[in-house]
């Protein structure tokens, strides 16, 4: 639990982010067996996972906290709206994306596959910054709680640490 790396995106009047928590980036955390993140975050009840990719255009979620874990595979997500930053992610490599957090797909190579999930399985929203989501989502991502795990490490996590 080293070398997490954190970033924070203010609201860019399209994609809102979130005003008090940090994306957190966990580079390599499953680099040994990338097969096995979906067990691990369901385990720190990170739940109601799947497998697949990440949509090629700017969304976010303003009722719940995502991992996005990725499987396999290497791509470049953008994250924080248009004027965020691009990542380059690869096999093993976990984001926590705070309610709000923008986040699209660049580029990926062929083999790109990732797993989500979110605290306490929650079912998650899809939005895209249309004028008519706010002032909405804006108050449903103050209200989202925070988690009681940090879905890699679980009780005694980084998000446990940074998300006070």
């Amino acid at each position: 639990m080293a070398n997490e790396q954190f970033y924070h995106f203010e609201d860019d009047g399209v994609i809102p982010n979130n005003p008090a928590l940090n994306v957190i980036f966990y580079p390599e955390a499953f680099k040994e067996d990338p097969e096995r993140m979906e067990k691990v975050f369901n385990q720190n009840n990170w739940q109601n996972s799947w497998t697949g990719g990440v949509f090629d255009y700017h969304h976010y979620h303003s009722n719940t906290h995502e991992v996005i874990g990725i499987r396999s595979g290497m791509a470049i997500l953008q994250l924080g709206g248009e004027s965020g930053e691009q990542l380059k992610v690869k096999a093993g490599d976990v984001l926590v994306l705070p309610a709000g957090t923008g986040h699209k797909k660049i580029s990926a190579d062929s083999a790109f596959q990732v797993v989500g999930a979110y605290p306490n399985g929650v079912s998650y929203n899809t939005k895209t910054g249309e004028p008519g989501e706010r002032p909405y989502v804006l108050e449903d991502i103050q209200s989202v709680p925070l988690p009681l795990t940090d879905p890699v490490y679980g009780k005694n996590g980084t998000l446990l640490d940074n998300w006070t």
